[in-house]
């Protein structure tokens, strides 16, 4: 079972202070000031998003050629095509280029690669059949060819001109093109180095109108450039913070009447867009198409000027995703099958394969899987030619463009960067693969087994305070995005009043206590049965806040991401454990609370049974506080949970068990088998028995 710890949660309260002083909202404040801003001034400049970009297209080496060699083919009736990638980012970044271009009156083409037929990137044969088929002059990169060297020696072969536009990472040696535009070359001044390739894209629009036209092509594109920006999972500050907030800001107002179709049918026309939205309900939808093998079929929504095109066009899209959902169940599960009969030394890094899987969805498949397992993760789907095509995911920091490189005699190509990648691998080389990219995760990680963990902002001491006015607030921190999360906060030790599953038992409507103060909540995709808590019991919640509206009415809802049995002591609780501490470190304790300390033989067995069990293996790590409290369960008898501490440092001193602490965790070692020793003869027992005047009697 993956353990998460969570990390965080401590708030400066000086700095929380002095900006709830200053007028800012509390819930805000309290994330400001977890997050290092520490003055007035630092969360104005933070929450005053820009309303336009900061830096001139221009700064970005090779712009210049690029706008110039565009510009005279518009001028010169030459017929340009852009070549996209298949996923959200690339698909929007080619919707954005095609319809500047066709404004400007432009002979122009999009072609955007199937994964299955054309894989990833740049490639020979899609530009074969655009100069056969096309008869094109330019050929226009958009979030792909940065690694495409050889495809550039092929189009001048052809005898067309490129010009590439990308943001993934650059490798040694660059293509020889007209231009090659990309903030990550390493020759390139632009200050802001975290564009997504529809923010490229965008920057080279913005070129070719010229300045005098860059607030009107900014504001018709920003809506655009925000969806492929938030799905590309871009770092969300400097000028992305400002693509994202003037493009949610315009969104349901957007002259493409192909993403007008689509919010319809989604159901989010009349509702505020956040980039949760974005992420959860638009970008799966347009990300369908590519995995599906119907990349153009987005593009064509959102560049359709039919209205009738793009209701039909929006219904096609969401039909796909459903699809979509059907195949990544099937091979998921699959997937963790193999992962079963891998053997220990392979689960560092998870590298599995199969002729089986489709190969656009395997990349969300491997999402989960990292996510699961808290390891990278590597699906390769394998074609008739015993050729695998892989998308693989990070996790824990693990850089895998760098891995990539250090494998680079066993692959194909690669291509992508630190968190997403893919690769062509093959099928003999697999093994060699997955034993290397082991090696490498597991000299990263030092050879500790993998943690999950969970980033906590805020720890919720004054639930009273969290009002409707307050979770409303926290909109001033939009957008969210990598480099500036959605706020997590946790409720430590609060009580569960009811727990129900709903949508046919998949996710969990929860009410929590803290005090006289009740929260609604909800756990998506845990049922009852697996939350393995119940009624009545303290837990610590970590959620997301949100609004709920339901038949008009608006109330708070935590949007649980983590609820764990509390690792925090009731008052009752800490009394125990005092008492008992008392006790093993020597201190004068009163014959009524000896008396109350005295353990049972029905403790001891019900104290040694769990243990038994929980560490049959010989060894067993659990969270100390819910640990004590299943072992009080499976003791009984009069004051279980007060005892049963006493019992564990009993066994430890007889050396039936070895006891580690670390933090809220401990360590629980079984010792030598077969021993039979006296628990009476403890020192913790012969003094609790002086203490109440008792004669000792026969071992325990």
């Amino acid at each position: 079972m993956k353990y998460t710890r969570w990390i965080g949660g401590g708030c400066p309260e000086e700095a929380e202070a002095r900006l709830t002083e200053a007028g800012f909202p509390y819930l805000v404040s309290s994330v400001l000031a977890a997050r290092g801003i520490r003055t007035p001034e630092e969360a104005e400049a933070f929450l005053a998003r820009e309303h336009n970009l900061s830096y001139s297209p221009f700064l970005m080496k090779d712009m210049d050629k690029a706008a110039a060699r565009i510009n005279r083919a518009i001028a010169d009736g030459e017929k340009i095509a852009v070549f996209g990638d298949y996923d959200v980012d690339g698909i929007t970044a080619t919707v954005l280029l095609i319809d500047y271009l066709k404004s400007r009156g432009a002979r122009c083409v999009k072609y955007i690669p199937r994964r299955v037929e054309d894989g990833y990137g740049l490639g020979k044969e899609p530009m074969r059949l655009l100069v056969e088929r096309e008869h094109i002059d330019l050929l226009v990169t958009v979030d792909c060819g940065i690694t495409a060297v050889e495809e550039a020696r092929y189009a001048r072969e052809l005898g067309i001109d490129l010009i590439i536009t990308d943001h993934h990472e650059c490798k040694e040696e660059l293509p020889e093109a007209v231009a090659v535009v990309n903030p990550h070359r390493p020759d390139c001044p632009y200050p802001f180095k975290c564009l997504a390739g529809v923010g490229v894209a965008l920057k080279l629009v913005l070129a070719l109108g010229g300045p005098q036209r860059e607030e009107a092509l900014f504001s018709r594109y920003c809506a655009l450039a925000a969806i492929g920006t938030v799905a590309d999972v871009m770092h969300m500050s400097g000028e992305n913070r400002t693509i994202v907030h003037r493009g949610l800001r315009s969104i349901r107002s957007s002259d493409f009447i192909g993403l007008r179709a689509l919010l319809r049918e989604t159901g989010l026309l009349d509702k505020e867009i956040t980039s949760i939205q974005i992420g959860f309900v638009l970008a799966p939808r347009i990300n369908a198409a590519g995995r599906m093998g119907e990349a153009e079929l987005a593009a064509d929504l959102l560049l359709t000027d039919d209205p009738a095109r793009a209701e039909e066009l929006a219904r096609q899209l969401c039909q796909l995703n459903r699809e979509r959902q059907l195949v990544e169940q099937e091979i998921f599960a699959q997937a963790v099958e193999q992962i079963d009969t891998l053997p220990e030394e392979e689960r560092s890094a998870l590298v599995l394969s199969s002729d089986q899987w489709h190969q656009g969805v395997v990349g969300i498949v491997a999402s989960r899987l990292a996510e699961k397992y808290s390891c990278p993760s590597f699906m390769i789907h394998l074609n008739e030619d015993d050729m695998g095509k892989c998308s693989c995911r990070s996790y824990g920091g693990f850089n895998l463009f760098a891995a990539l490189e250090s494998c680079a005699d066993l692959l194909e190509g690669f291509g992508g960067h630190e968190l997403a990648a893919g690769f062509t691998i093959r099928k003999e080389n697999i093994p060699a693969f997955r034993s290397r990219i082991n090696r490498c995760v597991n000299q990263f990680s030092g050879g500790e087994p993998p943690v999950s963990s969970l980033e906590v902002d805020v720890t919720i001491h004054h639930p009273e305070l969290v009002t409707l006015g307050e979770v409303e607030e926290l909109g001033r921190l939009e957008p969210y995005g990598a480099g500036n999360n959605r706020p997590v906060f946790c409720l430590n030790g609060a009580k569960i009043e009811t727990m129900q599953g709903v949508g046919q038992n998949k996710h969990l409507k929860l009410r929590l206590s803290k005090g006289k103060y009740f929260f609604d909540a909800i756990y998506f995709s845990v049922s009852k049965e697996a939350s393995g808590l119940h009624t009545g019991q303290r837990v610590d919640a970590a959620f997301h806040l949100q609004i709920n509206e339901f038949r008009g009415n608006r109330t708070v809802q935590l949007q649980i991401i983590d609820l764990r049995p509390s690792l925090y002591p009731s008052a009752r609780e800490r009394e125990c454990l005092r008492l008992c501490r008392a006790l093993l470190d020597g201190e004068r304790v009163a014959p009524q609370d000896a008396a109350r300390l005295l353990p049972g033989r029905e403790q001891f067995v019900g104290v040694w049974q769990w243990v038994s069990r929980a560490a049959a293996g010989g060894t067993v790590t659990v969270d100390r506080l819910p640990a004590l409290r299943a072992m009080a369960a499976a003791a009984g008898g009069a004051e279980p949970f007060l005892r049963t501490e006493l019992c564990l440092a009993v066994f430890a001193e007889r050396q039936l068990l070895h006891i580690r602490l670390e933090e809220d965790r401990m360590e629980l070692r079984l010792g030598e088998a077969g021993r039979k020793v006296s628990l009476e003869e403890s020192r913790y027992m012969r003094r609790l028995m002086d203490i109440l005047g008792m004669e000792q009697k026969g071992g325990a």
